[in-house]
């Protein structure tokens, strides 16, 4: 289908500087085709203000504004939580959105009977891949626009320039050009003086920081929070029953004041590159914390070490686009089953950017004070002699050979 056939394009559209440039830039490069905006609100908060007037006066026909934040947590989130997945100590949060938006995408595609779909993802990022195989899992034949990989503009620098020529309103400036991407469970910057690993990044500088403040401005008072789990999903949050969205919202108020979940990492992209990016993740850092030390009481030391071993794996999919793969499903039906004694209450004190274990109880703990207990107790301390000899047995072995004594 060459750039003349295509009269419908539905457009992933945030109201940023890459997807605000994008209407106008399509209207011009491919025959002034119908554009349809949609957004996904995965709970970026004040961004959705005012984007269909803006959409609209850009060039757009229709705008959509889907709902997706129950979605995302329920359907992704929750599974990455219990999965114990992180990728290099990034707690995904862009990487959480991208299936469920590109699903929705999809949805209204078909539904609109739309030529194409556009993203404004460069041809840098992760994003593009992300978007572009879940596309393929839903609409294998649908054909994909990326103006990043097409057009002129070698820069953001460039994309206001041609913003301002056209007349499109932005929310930044040059000055406070950081690449952000917001959702419910955390605030991603990039660009500007963080492309320079060597400068530290501007926590205490006003403005910065969105979701939570800097460590050396949280409270000089620590502050408990218990969580509730069944079967590994949240349910309660200082013993009040809510769901699990309603948990990381609260959990971000309260680890945003504490300055829980800062993270400033050098990571390695999909596409080969390293990326130096500052994300803060408040109340996801919690549930995480939360979660795996419930898990040091409920599952077995097998089962453990296993799942840890493949959360990188579970990871790497979310991660690398490969949410709608048959592997993820598989490892979701391990981790799932993982889960089903992973009930219990996690008490946390939050202090100054840290997380403090304060007690942890389940119904179905797997410790025993009486086995651990360096009291009297019933275990038989003179058996460890004979479990030594024989997990020792190969070592014995190959020192008597070297020994020339075999």
């Amino acid at each position: 289908m060459n750039k003349n056939e295509i009269k419908k394009i539905v457009l992933a559209y945030s109201g940023g500087l890459d997807t605000s440039v994008i209407i106008p830039w399509l209207k011009e490069n491919y025959n002034d085709p119908e554009i349809i905006a949609v957004a996904g609100n995965v709970g970026q908060v004040g961004e959705l203000d005012g984007l269909e007037e803006k959409a609209i006066k850009t060039g757009a026909s229709k705008f959509y504004a889907l709902d997706l934040a129950d979605e995302m947590v329920n359907d992704v989130i929750i599974p990455c939580v219990q999965a114990g997945a992180k990728y290099e100590d990034y707690l995904l949060g862009t990487a959480f959105a991208r299936p469920i938006i590109a699903k929705g995408l999809v949805k209204i595609a078909l539904e609109e009977g739309a030529d194409a779909i556009a993203h404004g993802c460069t041809g840098k990022g992760n994003d593009q891949v992300r978007f572009e195989l879940a596309i393929k899992h839903f609409a294998p034949g649908m054909k994909v626009i990326a103006p990043w990989r097409e057009w002129s503009i070698k820069s953001r620098e460039e994309e206001i320039d041609y913003a301002e020529a056209h007349n499109v309103p932005l929310k930044i400036s040059r000055e406070t050009n950081y690449s952000k991407d917001k959702n419910l469970w955390h605030l991603s910057h990039e660009g500007l003086d963080l492309e320079d690993p060597a400068n530290e990044p501007q926590y205490e500088k006003p403005g910065f920081l969105e979701m939570s403040v800097s460590p050396l401005e949280a409270p000089d008072t620590p502050e408990y929070v218990t969580l509730d789990f069944v079967k590994g999903v949240p349910t309660a949050l200082n013993g009040e029953a809510m769901s699990p969205t309603d948990i990381i919202w609260k959990l971000n108020d309260l680890g945003g004041k504490h300055g829980i979940g800062l993270l400033d990492i050098v990571e390695n992209r999909l596409v080969g590159m390293k990326c130096r990016g500052v994300y803060e993740t408040p109340g996801g850092t919690i549930l995480y914390a939360a979660h795996a030390a419930l898990e040091t009481l409920c599952l077995d030391k097998m089962t453990a070490h296993k799942k840890q071993e493949l959360s990188v794996c579970f990871a790497e999919l979310l991660y690398n686009g490969m949410w709608f793969s048959p592997l993820r499903e598989a490892l979701s039906a391990f981790v799932t089953a993982t889960q089903k004694n992973v009930t219990g209450t996690v008490k946390l004190k939050l202090y100054k950017g840290n997380i403090i274990k304060a007690g942890l109880q389940s119904p179905y703990s797997l410790y025993s004070e009486n086995i651990a207990t360096f009291g009297e107790s019933d275990y038989d301390q003179a058996q460890a002699a004979g479990f030594i000899n024989l997990w020792g047995l190969p070592t014995t072995v190959q020192a008597l050979m070297e020994q020339g004594k075999l």
